[in-house]
């Protein structure tokens, strides 16, 4: 209510739906189950019933009939949210709740976050972070940035991108596709604005013609880094006629200096560096380069190329990867990590992620964690 009164408007909904919609009396039946040992959810399947029955359909009806269509929703319940799309309302904003966490409530809340998706932020539990509320995970990721830059003098470096369940991250044809709910796509652009620069390659620039903003958020939108060998960056570009800062391109001592004085005129910065040994730009070299330039933390999204080579060089601080729930057969995130060297392959030869965080926007199943690399950096 005090939300609510804050926002200066809104709507409190009372839904008869006692006990995740299992009834009163199934839901004192569960009590007792739960005083037994069973969990929430084991005791509503106990009683024959769902984890979660209720019907939002009513709901949907009476905002109907006062005339709403789309609505911030205060939950921690993506159910909910997706209950209320199938029904016709737009749900524009979720917004959380914090409950006070404590020894009497801690582990039913824990059974929400890992058995019902619901997204709060619990903590740590047996060294990893369960399903946390972005928030805090958003603040720790910043301090994290500010202590590693101070220490190292180059960029504290995210990768991100969003693939399919099978790994896709665009078509077999290249075309755009968007992969990441609205939900997800929120979170993205939240973590663009913690960065001061966001990395793709041309590939992507050429495909997609990205903006690379914070628009879905409030924040200061990071600068456009675009390695591109060759300087094929095209001078009508959206990076150069957006509203975003001018963007950093990033080439290699051969590029056509014609090219370079044009996309100047139009904007751009474009800067010469040298090569590595499978041709692109040289990632270390890129990332000195950048921390002589002040930036203290850079956002790589893709696409496969640069997300491989950011990989295989073992420069990556921390790796957020958004699965949506759909199959596509287009283009892989990943080319191959496989050591060359070796004829047999164990799971201790590919980088691996520690300290890991998930939690769900929408249907969307984000994970993070802190790279661990099999071997030394050559």
């Amino acid at each position: 209510m005090r939300r609510i009164a804050k926002n200066g408007r809104g709507i409190l909904l009372y839904l008869r739906q006692e006990g995740r919609g299992i009834g009163l009396l199934s839901k004192l039946r569960a009590y007792n189950l739960q005083d037994d040992g069973y969990d929430t959810v084991e005791a509503n399947r106990i009683l024959g019933h769902g984890a979660d029955e209720r019907d939002y359909a009513i709901a949907a009806r009476i905002l109907d009939d006062l005339g709403v269509s789309s609505a911030r929703l205060l939950t921690n319940n993506p159910q909910k949210i997706e209950s209320l799309a199938e029904h016709g309302v737009e749900i524009t904003e979720r917004i959380s709740l914090e409950p006070h966490v404590n020894r009497h409530n801690a582990e039913y809340l824990r059974t929400k976050v890992n058995r019902m998706r619901h997204i709060l932020d619990l903590g740590p539990a047996n060294g990893h972070a369960q399903g946390n509320a972005h928030g805090t995970s958003l603040r720790d990721l910043k301090q994290r940035i500010d202590r590693y830059f101070a220490e190292k003098g180059q960029p504290f470096v995210t990768l991100t991108y969003a693939q399919s369940l099978d790994g896709s991250i665009a078509s077999k044809s290249g075309t755009p596709l968007p992969i990441s709910s609205e939900q997800a796509l929120r979170f993205t652009h939240q973590l663009r604005a913690l960065h001061d620069g966001i990395l793709v390659g041309i590939g992507t620039v050429l495909a997609d013609d990205p903006r690379l903003t914070v628009r879905h958020n409030d924040g200061t939108h990071p600068v456009p880094i675009v390695l591109d060998s060759s300087l094929r960056f095209p001078s009508d570009a959206q990076l150069l006629a957006g509203d975003g800062p001018d963007p950093l391109i990033v080439t290699s001592p051969n590029a056509d200096p014609d090219r370079k004085e044009r996309l100047e005129a139009h904007g751009g910065t474009v800067i010469e560096l040298s090569c590595g040994p499978e041709g692109g730009i040289c990632v270390k070299t890129l990332l000195r380069t950048l921390g002589e330039r002040d930036f203290s933390s850079v956002m790589v999204e893709g696409g496969t190329s640069i997300l491989t080579s950011f990989l295989r060089r073992q420069c990556a601080q921390r790796v957020i990867v958004t699965v949506a729930p759909m199959f596509v057969g287009g283009t892989a995130a990943l080319s191959s990590l496989a050591p060359e060297d070796q004829d047999t392959h164990a799971r201790s030869d590919f980088p691996r992620l520690d300290n890991i965080q998930q939690r769900w926007y929408g249907e969307d199943l984000v994970l993070e964690g802190d790279p661990v690399w099999p071997v030394a950096s050559e």
